[in-house]
């Protein structure tokens, strides 16, 4: 639930819960600086939910926003390139179990890791961007979506620039992961010019995909401390392990429902 800020929400919220048999484990709530009122409750208990909802929409300010998330896996499409660390990590997660999402498919730009994604039985799609002007190639990306109506997108390194008509179509819904070198360095070979610059450190930072390119609500970052003594190679592979746990750390909150996104910023709860 979030929207402007009013006395008494908490009280009302739990109230409402508590005469619908419903038991409380764990609340978080926020009120920002401008008074923009946050929470997050978790419950649980036998109810019906579009009646649950139907008493919170009457007895509450209609200026709300409330939504009721059942508790479920999401259903997700991961998109790639030819860069393998943060795919084989979700892949594992998923093959365990561990990911708190289905997997439909992965989709790419090239082939280079559909023999990867074929060892866990997940539908790659190699859908070439040659020829092709940036938006045919997006239509027909999203023509491979329409087959699976994903509710997350999740670039796992996926080189491509996206249009902003095709970020409209999943607003606060594509999820990607870059080094945090963004933008003082920017364009191929980030860790090389990072070495070359003597940088103390590197990271990776997760967030939502807006129009503006790397610009969107950051959900997660990570850095970690390098000196002159490591080397470009040292550096790109201590990245990628930063990238790859950031991404799934950032996966983490949203797949759980704790990310609220308000005026290009988020919220965590």
């Amino acid at each position: 639930m979030d929207g402007p800020d009013h006395k008494g929400l908490i009280y009302q919220v739990t109230k409402i819960l508590f005469a619908h048999n419903q038991n409380i484990i764990r609340n978080d709530e926020y009120v920002s600086p401008s008074h923009y009122f946050f929470m997050r409750t978790e419950f649980e208990g036998d109810a019906d939910v579009h009646a649950l909802m139907h008493v919170l929409q009457t007895e509450l300010p209609a200026d709300l926003n409330l939504r009721i998330n059942p508790k479920k896996k999401k259903d997700i499409v991961l998109f790639v390139t030819k860069e393998h660390h943060c795919l084989g990590e979700l892949l594992i997660w998923y093959a365990f179990d561990e990911l708190d999402a289905t997997i439909l498919a992965v989709i790419s730009n090239y082939n280079t890791l559909q023999p990867l994604v074929g060892k866990f039985g997940i539908p790659f799609h190699f859908i070439s961007h040659e020829n092709k002007t940036r938006e045919e190639h997006e239509e027909a990306v999203l023509r491979t979506l329409d087959i699976y109506r994903p509710e997350y997108l999740v670039l796992a390194k996926y080189m491509r620039i996206i249009t902003p008509e095709f970020v409209r179509h999943f607003p606060d819904k594509i999820i990607n992961i870059h080094h945090s070198f963004l933008p003082a360095f920017v364009g191929a070979n980030p860790y090389r010019q990072a070495y070359e610059r003597g940088v103390k450190i590197i990271g990776a930072t997760a967030h939502f995909v807006n129009d503006n390119l790397d610009e969107g609500p950051i959900i997660a970052q990570d850095v970690k401390s390098v000196d002159h003594r490591q080397t470009a190679t040292d550096m790109a592979t201590l990245g990628r392990d930063t990238e790859k746990a950031v991404l799934s750390k950032a996966l983490k909150l949203v797949f759980n429902d704790r990310v609220f996104v308000h005026n290009n910023r988020t919220i965590i709860l």
